[in-house]
Formats: structure tokens, C-alpha cells, sequence
């Protein structure tokens, strides 16, 4: 059985739940030990302020115990990798670069860095923005990413060679209506990861994003279903992806079959950025 990530060590962030929780699975399906991060924890006795500074929807998830960050290492060691769960703010840069430390120490190395967390429930037309969303989504959507990417560049450095992909968003190309601080962050992240691809180069550091559509994860079931029919029939494949379909983008570019490729943007959206009518 081909195992294309075999041998290598993988650090996924806001893996709780949705597309970070799949994009755990199968590195580690594909032969990667994963370590899986997020700002929450099953067990975390803050939960409820740990939420409160996150917004609604972590609320909801905390509320309804839609948080799999332990079990999903657990599920991960299952498979015969090695995994570990630890807590992280993608905004606080000492608890950044003290987690990739643990993971040096633990592990050995980082060959992959997948930047998925974000938040996106933040919704409003611009005269009606809440700004206090606007800097939170700022702060965890871009400055997360570059957080983490800055605190592993030079493990990466030194081993010559690494995988790091950020996850963007359709609507960091096409906008989105109402969506103006989380389409903001998502074009930035498209502008990170080609400046990053550049400056890697010559380590044989690798950085693409993935640009994904409408994805059927938690909080998408939560729109109001005759906005989910909309979106869904705006896509040429007339379905929305699973999030299944992101993470088996996120091993391509993270194996050897992606070695020649850096800078991207890859779209997978299932036609969504087509022009359909």
C-alpha cells in the first residue's frame, strides 16, 4: 500500500472539528504522524471564556461538544502514528513557538505546516460590521497563519526541505457579500503564500494554499437552508464538497507528488468560480 506521507511529522492547527479535524485524519491515513492543535479542548476548565473571546460559533460548539482535538489524536494513534494534542492560540506567538518547540523535542522535526485555523461567523454587510470581529478575524485568520508560519520557517531552514500549506478561501478571489473582514483575510493568506513560496525556494520549503468552495462541514449546515440551496446551486458540480475533498488536496501538496509545485492557489470548489448560470 502506497503511503505517500510515510516517515513524515505534520503539525495541523484549529483540527477541533470540520476541515482542520479531516485535514489530521488523513495525513495520518496517508502514513504522516500528525499533531493536532487548537485553542480548544475537550477537557479545557476556561472553555466558556476560552468561547466568549472566539465568538458565536465556538460557542456552539463548545455548547453541543463538537470538539474532537484529543480524541482526534487518539484516533490518529489508533491508526499506528504517533500523534499529540495540544492546546494553541494561533495569535499568541510565545505559545506558538513554545508548542513547536514540544514538538521538536517530542517528535524531531516538522516536515508539514497546515494553517486551517480561522473563523467565519462573522457576517454583516460593511455599515453594519461589528469591529471588534473585524480585528479578531484579522488577528487568528492572517496573523495566525503568518504566526505559524514565521515560528516553523527556521526548523524548516535547517532540515533544507518542508511543506507548508495555508488555507484560503473562494472568497478571498471572488468577495463575499457580507463578508468582508473573512474574504479580507483569506485574499491576504493568497498574498502570504506566494511571497513565503519565494523566500522558501531556496530551502526547498514548498507553500501553497488551497482555495476551497462551499465545503458541507458543521457550520455550513448551520446557514439557513435556502441560502445552502443558493450556494449550492451557484457551484457547476451542483453539491457541495466534502471535507474529504480539501484533505485529499492538502496530502497532494504535502508529498513528494507536489515537489515542483509552489506559490498556488488551487482551487477546489467544484465549479464554483466558474461562470455558471
Amino acid at each position: 500500500m502506497n503511503l505517500p506521507l510515510a516517515g513524515k511529522v505534520a503539525l495541523v492547527t484549529g483540527a477541533s472539528r470540520g476541515l482542520g479535524r479531516m485535514d489530521a485524519l488523513m495525513p495520518a491515513k496517508a502514513g504522516a504522524d500528525v499533531i493536532v492543535t487548537d485553542i480548544l479542548l475537550e477537557e479545557d476548565g476556561n472553555l466558556e471564556e476560552t468561547t466568549e473571546k472566539m465568538g458565536p460559533l465556538a460557542q456552539i460548539m463548545a455548547q453541543s461538544k463538537q470538539i474532537y482535538t484529543r480524541s482526534t489524536a487518539k484516533e490518529i494513534c489508533a491508526m499506528g502514528r504517533r500523534s499529540a494534542a495540544f492546546r494553541m492560540d494561533v495569535t499568541d506567538r510565545e505559545e506558538v513557538k513554545s508548542v513547536m518547540a514540544k514538538v521538536i523535542e517530542q517528535f524531531g522535526r516538522i516536515d508539514i505546516l497546515v494553517n486551517n485555523a480561522a473563523t467565519v461567523d462573522h457576517t454583516a454587510r460593511l455599515e453594519h460590521q461589528n469591529d471588534a470581529f473585524w480585528e479578531r478575524d484579522l488577528q487568528i485568520n492572517l496573523t495566525g497563519t503568518y504566526n505559524c508560519c514565521k515560528a516553523v520557517w527556521p526548523y524548516m531552514q535547517e532540515q533544507k526541505g518542508g511543506r507548508i500549506i495555508n488555507m484560503a478561501s473562494i472568497t478571498g478571489i471572488m468577495g463575499g457579500f457580507g463578508q468582508s473582514s473573512y474574504a479580507t483575510t483569506k485574499a491576504g493568506i493568497l498574498g502570504l503564500t506566494r511571497t513565503l513560496a519565494l523566500e522558501g525556494a531556496r530551502y526547498e520549503i514548498t507553500v501553497n494554499a488551497i482555495v476551497p468552495g462551499i465545503i458541507n462541514t458543521e457550520s455550513f449546515q448551520m446557514t439557513k437552508p435556502d441560502l445552502r440551496e443558493r450556494m449550492i446551486g451557484r457551484t457547476a458540480l451542483k453539491r457541495p464538497g466534502k471535507p474529504e475533498d480539501i484533505a485529499h488536496a492538502v496530502v497532494f501538496l504535502a508529498s513528494d507528488y507536489a515537489s515542483y509545485i509552489t506559490g498556488i492557489g488551487l482551487p477546489v470548489t467544484g465549479g464554483l468560480d466558474l461562470f455558471t448560470f
